[in-house]
């Protein structure tokens, strides 16, 4: 592994994490630890159906129990205007069922009392008189034209279809499959999983009476945009709206959207006039918060006899569930999904996607991934061993014929993306080197002869990262730029207030070091405040792995124009031109003599002090900036993973796991790592474990950690981890972005390796996840659905 020079206060390099000394001490401040005066308690009502009508709503025995002070349902909401509110793709979601429920776990009524266990006790008191109606639980069957109609509260609604969306140039591509030596396809489901962080969403609304200012503490990962929605949703001012997302214990894109308990814990304070706290449980949070995943998809590659890779078409089916609450750009409903092409050279490429409506919880969210990359890159790294296995190719050989190289950078795609920079052979070829590639394919072929399979994976990919540009990119005509501020006190300690919000990356140690960098100062001096609107510059939030290349770059720009700034006071206290000042580490010094110089820390204490400056120019060290980018960045990697299987059981031990990750300039590689880990994990356990599947009647079947499984430390091996560093031309500091990469190639990886172990048994596609009775039933001819529990 590439080393990096260890500079502990100020700077790049190994620092341990600030935010460490008081998250692994227990004592961070996380939502369900806000206690206010006053504080009441809320708890849902969700559906037992998937889909039925609501004849009528009788709450009186929950109203007459004694610590309970209101019980409010969708009635209650459409007389306050409050019944729907907008999701991040411009459809409406209801905020509590009114007409019917569409999904089971749908919030149906909404309780406040004095306690929590007694909101939860009167909820249970609740009578509803549902219709069942018909169910549809199937993308595929979602479309057929006797299937039920979910949205028949849209105007002119009278199917399940929600959006078309193309990307790329059909007549070429059909043109480069018909003259094709070899053509494959296969149809490949990502099946629906869920993100499934430690901590669940939660809220606590306080609204004050007087001031009619409203103080909402959240689980989000957007607080600035939850503040606009609010302010959308409730008609209150927006500057009367704080926002307060306090320590987060995991996102994965889970905490991006609104959900009806933030909005009824709003309603409840406007109602009872106290503050009101609501925090779902477990089997709530799996059962109703936003999922991921969930596309049908058909690929197809056109290929010559040799393995050259000319051309790749596809057809996707994504389900979305009861409501279109998937956070994707406006002009991206398909999220990044044209990135299918990978990394690869290819003639042409064609994608549709189409969007249906099922009885199925809101899905869509960006689940550690940027905007569905993580199904495009499944989809091409399974195609490519498809391929492999249709021409009785080396996966990797394969690989390394069609892969971009580096000369052709940057590289547009035939779906219009321009890929920023990269050695993509190198990567390669490095992550074979610390395989011992060849000596695993002996080993694999002396293994077979003896009856026991063993298979090797290998996945290549391309991550798509920072959105921006806002030109192009925005949720709900909110453009994706974001703000950093900067303060250096005149005693030399400093505050950098960012817009993106952290949920474990390690922002509070990163985005000081870039400060640090950028203006010599320790680390240990600089304090990163987020997750508050009332104290940071407004910005659309932390997913699609932003932080660095788009929030980071504004902090690297910020640290500048203080630089700059500094550079004026310091030449009016050395009493020479700032032409003859140039910065070397951590001061000013004056152009060859070195003897004469003024580091931050002098020259804030001077810029706050009676120093004459030249006119025009203020005194203080402060600086504020907006980065809009002016492209996405490219991180990329190469992966391989080897894993045995056991005859008898199916049972798949993944044996060593060897990713090479290129995220461009690394700012800790400690942190960088640790994030590659946790993403090799998160692959693993989709692979192998994780699924959200549903039954006929819509009923969901991965409501608690018995049913929904995660991956160990007994699933997962000891990562051996290798880097190239190749930095984006760009970004400020040349940092690409490294949070969720290893989620998007980590499950390609762990499948072709199964899939490659039972390549005797014939097998050529299973899908996900491969669990002992899936890996046993295509072994034996017996393939299974994962997604739904259907006879």
């Amino acid at each position: 592994m590439t080393t990096v020079e260890e500079r502990p206060h100020t700077g790049f390099g190994r620092t341990l994490r600030k935010e460490d000394v008081r998250l692994v001490r227990g004592k961070g401040n996380y939502v369900d630890d806000v206690r206010l005066p006053g504080m009441l308690h809320g708890a849902l009502l969700r559906s037992p159906y998937a889909h039925a009508k609501i004849n009528s709503i009788d709450t009186s025995a929950a109203e007459a129990h004694p610590k309970v002070l209101a019980v409010i349902t969708g009635e209650t909401l459409k007389g306050l205007g409050l019944a729907w509110m907008p999701t991040l793709s411009y459809d409406v979601q209801a905020v509590l069922a009114t007409d019917k429920v569409r999904y089971q776990g749908q919030e149906v009524a909404f309780v406040i009392a004095e306690d929590h266990y007694s909101a939860r006790d009167a909820v249970e008191l609740i009578e509803v008189d549902y219709e069942p109606l018909p169910v549809v639980a199937d993308a595929k069957k979602a479309m057929d034209a006797d299937a039920p109609v979910i949205r028949d509260d849209k105007e002119g609604q009278t199917n399940n279809h929600i959006f078309d969306w193309e990307s790329g140039d059909q007549a070429e591509t059909d043109a480069v499959f018909a003259n094709a030596e070899v053509v494959v396809a296969e149809d490949i489901l990502y099946p629906r999983v869920h993100p499934a962080p430690l901590e669940t969403c939660g809220s606590v609304a306080d609204m004050d009476p007087v001031t009619g200012k409203l103080t909402l503490y959240t689980t989000s990962q957007a607080p600035h945009a939850h503040r606009t929605v609010y302010a959308l949703v409730a008609g209150l001012p927006e500057h009367k709206i704080r926002v307060i997302a306090p320590d987060i214990g995991g996102g994965f894109g889970n905490k991006v959207g609104i959900y009806p308990g933030y909005v009824m814990s709003i309603v409840g304070s406007i109602v009872t006039g106290k503050p009101v706290k609501w925090v779902e449980d477990r089997a709530e949070h799996l059962m109703s918060t936003a999922f991921a995943r969930d596309y049908h998809m058909r690929g197809e590659i056109a290929a010559t006899k040799d393995g050259k890779i000319l051309g790749l078409r596809v057809k996707v089916l994504a389900d979305h569930g009861a409501f279109n609450a998937t956070a994707q750009p406006t002009k991206f409903p398909a999220g990044f999904f044209h990135v299918f092409t990978g990394s690869y050279d290819l003639q042409a490429a064609h994608c549709t996607v189409t969007g249906v409506y099922t009885n199925k919880a809101p899905g869509g969210v960006a689940y550690a991934c940027s905007f569905r990359i993580t199904e495009a890159v499944y989809l091409v790294e399974r195609m490519v061993d498809v391929l492999a296995y249709e021409l009785k190719a080396d996966p990797a050989e394969l690989r390394m014929k069609n892969l971009i190289q580096p000369e052709q950078f940057p590289y547009t795609t035939k779906t219009g993306w321009e890929y920023d920079s990269g050695d993509y052979p190198k990567a390669l070829q490095l992550a074979m080197d610390m395989a011992g590639y060849d000596e695993l394919r002996k080993e694999q072929a002396e293994k077979r002869e003896r009856g026991e399979l063993m298979g090797i994976g290998v996945a290549f990919f391309t991550e798509a990262v920072g959105a921006g540009p806002r030109k192009h990119m925005d949720i709900l005509g909110l453009g994706m730029a974001d703000g950093a501020e900067l303060r250096i006190h005149p005693t030399g300690k400093a505050v950098l207030r960012i817009s993106v919000k952290t949920q474990g990356q390690g922002h509070e140690t990163t985005f000081a070091q870039i400060v640090g960098n950028e203006l010599g100062l320790p680390t240990a001096d600089i304090d990163v405040v987020h997750g508050d609107t009332d104290q940071t510059p407004f910005g659309l939030g932390t997913y699609g792995s932003r932080s660095t290349p788009v929030s980071g770059a504004a902090t690297a720009l910020v640290a500048r124009k203080i630089r700059d700034k500094a550079r004026i006071v310091a030449s009016a206290m050395l009493e020479v031109s700032p032409d003859d000042l140039e910065w070397e580490g951590n001061r000013w010094q004056v152009k060859g003599d070195p003897e004469q110089g003024k580091t931050i820390q002098e020259i804030a204490m001077a810029a706050h002090s009676s120093l004459e400056l030249p006119e025009g120019v203020e005194g203080h060290l402060d600086a504020t900036t907006v980065y809009n980018p002016p492209n996405l960045t490219y991180p990329f990697g190469a992966y391989i993973c080897v894993v045995d299987v056991d005859k008898g059981t199916g049972g798949v031990k993944v044996r060593r796991f060897i990713a090479v990750d290129d995220c461009g300039v690394r700012i800790n590689p400690m942190i960088v790592e640790g994030q590659v880990h946790g993403g090799l994990a998160d692959g693993v356990g989709m692979a192998l474990m994780q699924v959200i599947a549903f039954d006929e009647e819509g009923n969901h079947l991965g409501a608690s950690f018995m049913d929904y499984l995660l991956p160990t430390s007994l699933e997962c091996p000891s990562w051996e981890l290798g880097e190239t560093v190749t930095p984006s031309p760009h970004h400020p500091i040349g940092a690409k972005g490294v949070g969720e990469s290893a989620t998007v190639g980590s499950p390609c990886a762990v499948v072709n390796a199964v899939l490659d172990a039972i390549k005797p048994y014939g097998v050529r596609h299973a899908d996900m996840p491969l669990t002992p009775a899936a890996v046993w039933g295509a072994m034996n001819g017996r393939p299974i659905r994962t997604d739904l529990a259907i006879p």
